[in-house]
């Protein structure tokens, strides 16, 4: 039996048990992933000060992100095509993350539909949008995440064009697979992954097919897609969004102070962090090094999260001493649906509460709602 101790231990497992073409989309970055690398080792020279002969007891994480109670501040984040990473991996990501108190965020290119999340889920989960050339489906898409009882709406900045993701091309990435000879020999050796898939319905984008005009299958959800995504995206269109949403509403793609402080203007009530977990933008600062500035320009006029290269409860907190409301982990929470499914997911969860409750305390802290740059070690931030 594999004995899980770490995140690094379900990514070793999830590369064994998920198909090539899916796991190299969850693990990689655009051109040359630079930057992918430094959204991790970015974290690894931040520091903490260690203190002794403090009273530990009765530690808490619990808080609050966009002023939702949570049991610490961790969301999942939204990753398309996680239901490839295994079957109904949407859902069983969603049930998880209920169970433990934290936030799921839904992708438009999800697997799963918002649909399929409400039927399975008892608590109201987020969503994640993009600003879309087809503002009829893209107003329905909202409509939807209204009727699921969606408590947050995630507008996603930073995918109005796609970065070149080089593992993706050579793959041939498509959902479901195509059938081609060495997707057929890969597949073979994934037995648990091929075995889900055939007792699943969802294998195709849950959001789009069968909602968007003109898409019908697979073959004209390529073109569609190919086209949607709107260039003419501007901060003026935010105000379209907000007009129609009335719940919190949070920017995600944000890693330059100029933006952060044109998004704290916008009527946003948060902003995330991040550089698409270095699928972009290759050669762009990491999230966590972009974090500080913005936190130090925004921080007392919007709620600033951040997610990239999250690995750890040590990343958390490191997060949370510069500035973070709250985090986001994708990569992660993938890793262990691909390893052992919705099991894996609340693993990671675990891990993760774990390593932040073990590091509060040997920082001298008992409630995470008090950390701040105090647990870091001068000039390592």
């Amino acid at each position: 039996m594999t004995v899980i101790t770490n995140i690094e231990d379900l990514r070793v497992l999830a590369e064994r048990r998920v198909p090539r073409m899916f796991y190299d989309y969850a693990d990689s970055g655009a051109w040359t992933e630079s930057t992918y690398r430094a959204n991790s080792e970015d974290f690894g020279r931040i520091k903490f000060r260690q203190r002794v002969a403090v009273n530990m007891e009765n530690r808490t994480l619990a808080t609050t992100m966009v002023g939702q109670p949570v049991s610490m501040p961790v969301a999942l984040a939204p990753t398309g095509l996680t239901g490839m990473q295994h079957a109904d991996g949407e859902i069983l990501a969603a049930k998880a993350a209920e169970k433990f108190g934290v936030p799921f965020t839904l992708s438009t290119m999800s697997i799963c539909s918002i649909e399929d999340i409400a039927a399975n889920t008892s608590k109201p989960f987020w969503f994640q949008v993009y600003f879309l050339k087809d503002r009829k489906f893209m107003g329905n898409l909202i409509e939807r995440a209204k009727a699921a009882r969606c408590s947050a709406l995630v507008l996603t900045l930073d995918l109005q064009i796609l970065g070149q993701r080089h593992k993706d091309i050579r793959n041939g990435l498509s959902a479901p697979p195509k059938l081609t000879l060495p997707n057929i020999m890969n597949m073979a050796t994934k037995p648990g992954w091929c075995w889900g898939m055939l007792n699943t319905k969802r294998r195709h984008f849950g959001n789009i097919v069968g909602h968007a005009e003109s898409v019908t299958d697979m073959s004209s959800l390529s073109s569609w897609t190919a086209e949607q995504f709107d260039p003419a995206l501007s901060w003026d269109h935010i105000k379209w969004v907000r007009d129609r949403w009335d719940g919190p509403l949070i920017l995600k793609g944000i890693l330059d102070v100029e933006d952060a402080k044109l998004a704290a203007q916008c009527g946003a009530d948060a902003i995330i962090v991040s550089n698409h977990g270095g699928r972009q933008l290759d050669g762009a600062q990491s999230s966590i090094a972009a974090l500080r500035p913005i936190v130090e320009a925004v921080g007392d006029k919007i709620e600033v999260h951040m997610d990239g290269g999250i690995r750890s409860g040590q990343d958390v907190l490191k997060a949370i001493a510069l500035g973070a409301r709250g985090v986001y982990i994708g990569r992660a929470f993938l890793y262990g649906l691909g390893a052992m499914g919705e099991a894996g997911v609340t693993k990671t969860l675990e891990i993760i509460r774990r390593e932040m409750d073990i590091t509060l305390a040997l920082c001298g802290l008992t409630n995470v709602k008090n950390v701040d740059t105090g647990i870091l070690l001068p000039g390592t931030y």
